[in-house]
């Protein structure tokens, strides 16, 4: 058997600590598949003293983890710190100047400079791999960049935050509102204490933007993609989605419009109609949905974060290296990308749900029907709550005919600022089948 490949790992947390136990575990199954041991030479992490529940004393123990990437018995990097900046991409940095293969699970580093990333690895010679930034265990990444190579991909689809979808879907299973069910994921777990990154929609732009990169040949560009949260739905939001045969879930989409070569990137909560594969993925699942014009639809699920299934991404990329393969971080190397405009999705036709919160006060609806009509959104039906809440506001719901979404833009410009609307409207896409 060749020699081992021998790797500095930086971060022990959850995913770094399932890193060790996995190689211990399936030692002699990672060697046998990837034709040579896989072996830890040194470790870093902010805490030496903390218990991880591992045994960490076959490793050398580095205080300063950018170090490790200068050590001559080192052949890859792990690092599993986060952040886009600070440590974790000082130490990217190093890695690649010093020649080493690296392999990172940090969606925010490679969101905001994995290109400078993988230019730097083409110009070193040595493998850039992020497989565990997007949906943890699920190997959409090499789906996409490998196993769907030979296709044009039209459309990706992702539920890529499993904070969110946890939320929503106990949300539409216990009939509970988003703050009670937030404070439930954070007491076990599912959510940080401070979860903005999550519930605003900023960690599945971060992945979507790496998956549109991939899939469409294009230059990563986290800047345009235009991220919303869920923190506005309501429980009532939920029970209409029920009623019209949809379910809420966070959605990050990206497409090209193929003739200007325009790239259209968007995480938003969304309707999802109930024979849409991904109305059916709950609790703290992701799932990826990708259109080819000759594979068809592609559907990639499973667990999208956790020490096991991350750790597993993680140690996939080892066994490429350690077998020798080498392809481009986003494909195609850093100088065939597309750099590709955003798109303007005023002109998108679609179906939206309306969703306001109004005074119970006559006249109400006339205002927000004449605002539809002045921004010409033709309106398929209408339900308005039978009793005021303790505020004394009612809920007003609608579902718009297909139209250019510019239109409900106009709608609600006209309504804003309007006394009888006493919180900002909520506008849900309504996804096709």
């Amino acid at each position: 058997m060749a020699e081992p490949l021998r790797i500095a790992l930086a971060g022990l947390g959850t995913v770094g600590a399932g890193v060790v136990r996995l190689l211990h575990t399936n030692a002699a199954l990672v060697g046998a598949r990837a034709g040579r041991d896989i072996r830890i030479v040194a470790v870093s992490a902010r805490d030496r003293s903390r218990d991880r529940g591992v045994d960490l004393s076959a490793f050398d123990w580095c205080d300063d983890m950018t170090a490790m990437a200068a050590r001559p018995d080192v052949d890859a990097v792990v690092e599993l710190v986060g952040g886009a900046d600070g440590p974790a991409l000082t130490l990217a940095r190093a890695a690649t100047r010093e020649g080493k293969a690296l392999v990172t699970a940090n969606k925010a580093m490679i969101a905001h400079h994995g290109l400078a990333l993988a230019q730097a690895a083409e110009e070193a010679g040595v493998p850039l791999k992020f497989e565990a930034a997007v949906a943890g265990g699920i190997p959409v990444i090499k789906g996409l960049r490998e196993g769907a190579a030979a296709n044009h991909i039209g459309r990706v689809q992702g539920i890529l935050n499993g904070t969110c979808n946890f939320i929503l879907s106990a949300m539409e299973q216990s009939g509970r509102d988003f703050a009670d069910v937030l404070a439930e994921a954070q007491a076990l777990g599912f959510a940080e204490a401070d979860p903005s990154f999550d519930i605003d929609g900023i960690d599945a732009g971060h992945k979507l933007a790496i998956l549109a990169a991939i899939a469409f040949g294009a230059r990563l560009d986290f800047a345009h993609v235009s991220c919303g949260g869920i923190a506005q739905v309501r429980a009532a939001d939920i029970a209409r989605a029920r009623d019209l045969g949809f379910v809420i879930r966070l959605v990050g989409e990206a497409d090209i419009d193929v003739g200007a070569q325009r790239l259209l990137q968007r995480v938003r909560p969304c309707l999802v109609p109930r024979a849409h594969p991904l109305a059916h993925v709950d609790g703290a699942t992701n799932a990826v949905v990708a259109e080819g014009n000759f594979s068809g639809r592609l559907l990639f699920q499973g667990a999208g974060a956790g020490d096991g299934p991350t750790a597993s991404a993680v140690v996939a990329d080892l066994i490429d290296i350690a077998r020798g393969e080498s392809h481009p971080a986003f494909s195609v190397p850093v100088g065939r990308l597309a750099a590709m405009q955003p798109a303007e999705p005023g002109d998108r036709l679609g179906r939206s749900y309306i969703r306001f919160t109004v005074a119970d006060r006559p006249g109400v609806l006339a205002e927000i029907t004449a605002a539809m009509r002045d921004a010409e959104v033709s309106i398929e039906s209408l339900i308005q709550q039978g009793q005021p809440n303790a505020e004394g506001d009612v809920l007003v719901a609608m579902v718009t005919h297909e139209g250019p979404e510019q239109c409900v833009t106009r709608a609600l410009e006209l309504l804003s600022g309007a006394a009888s609307l006493t919180a900002p409207p909520l506008v849900l896409p309504l996804l096709e089948a």
